[in-house]
């Protein structure tokens, strides 16, 4: 394997660390679970401090359909399920290229025996890697690390406030890469284990079958993926499971209905903390930047798009892009 594609693997790995991290509490600001429909769901929240809590506990089910249902009052989650299936203008069709990597890919984590087949391929791979660049990985994660911060401090679409607690995530992030063991055959063969299960119920032969799903299987292949993400990170020592109970909601400003909340938690044994606004309607408490996002992702896909240009992403490609794995991303 060439460095340059060593390096790429390596950072593609932290930036998906990164995102399973931070997804769930993006979820709540812009549980107890075995799996989904274990955790009660209702419409928004009684309270500010309700709302939130309701939508971690979702979260760490993996019961995105009930966490959409609880994060929007009714219309706009009515309006989420019709708008799922429409045609999306940034939506492009995949290379004959993509499509036959896509099949194979799923093939080989759900054929018969594969996690053996799997672990045979990866085993001298591991071997030859470790050798050739152990001592180079923390230089390589120290480097992503850089590109992340620069990405995030010129980013135009955060908050100062946000930088900030962004910033933080991936200052903790780091350093427990650099000390994981990437290329340890154990906890590799487990991670290709969690890997082949969610495949093979995923159940996905083709790129159109993802594509086409309708709003309830997406939910119900999402919470697969997942559930899959939070196992693989685990091996590694990272728990999503142990940052969502570690967190702790404090009302800073109740008013007029609107509230803003102060989340702190927990990663990897160091505190952080992430704020929420939360607007009230018809009684109950929901995200301004859900709301707002759902409702402007509506807007944009009714719209008509301007010639030679790309439409935004909508409210579900994003949420495809967020909760699906690596094998089904498209």
């Amino acid at each position: 394997m060439r460095r340059s594609s060593v390096f790429y693997a390596v950072g593609a790995f932290i930036a998906l660390l990164v995102l399973a991290t931070v997804a769930a509490l993006f979820m709540t600001s812009h549980k107890p679970a075995s799996g989904p429909g274990t955790v009660p769901v209702v419409v928004g929240g009684d309270t500010p401090e309700a709302s939130v809590q309701q939508s971690i506990a979702l979260i760490k089910a993996a019961d995105f359909a009930g966490f959409w249902k609880h994060a929007l009052p009714p219309a706009d989650y009515d309006t989420l399920r019709a708008d799922w299936t429409r045609p999306r203008p940034d939506d492009h069709p995949l290379s004959a290229e993509e499509r036959a990597d896509f099949v194979k890919d799923m093939q080989q984590l759900t054929e018969p025996d594969a996690e053996t087949k799997l672990y045979a391929v990866a085993k001298p791979k591991l071997m030859q890697l470790k050798q050739q660049y152990s001592d180079q990985v923390p230089v390589m994660i120290g480097i992503f690390q850089a590109i992340a911060a620069t990405g995030v401090a010129q980013s135009k679409e955060l908050t100062n406030q946000q930088k900030q607690q962004a910033t933080e995530v991936i200052n903790v992030l780091a350093p427990w890469a650099q000390n994981v063991p990437w290329f340890d055959q154990t906890r590799a063969k487990q991670v290709i284990d969690v890997a082949v299960a969610p495949a093979r119920k995923l159940d996905l032969k083709t790129p159109e079958q993802l594509k086409s799903m309708d709003f309830d299987t997406a939910m119900q292949k999402y919470s697969v993926g997942f559930l899959g993400i939070k196992q693989a990170l685990a091996v590694y020592g990272l728990s999503v499971d142990d940052m969502l109970d570690s967190v702790k909601i404090t009302t800073t400003e109740n008013r007029n209905g609107h509230a803003h909340v102060r989340i702190d938690y927990t990663l990897l044994g160091k505190p952080l903390s992430t704020e929420s606004d939360l607007v009230e309607q018809d009684g109950r408490w929901y995200s301004a930047d859900v709301l707002q996002n759902v409702r402007e992702a509506h807007e944009r896909l009714l719209a008509p798009a301007p010639p030679s240009s790309v439409a935004p992403p909508s409210a579900a490609s994003t949420i495809q892009a967020m909760t699906v794995t690596p094998a089904t991303r498209h």
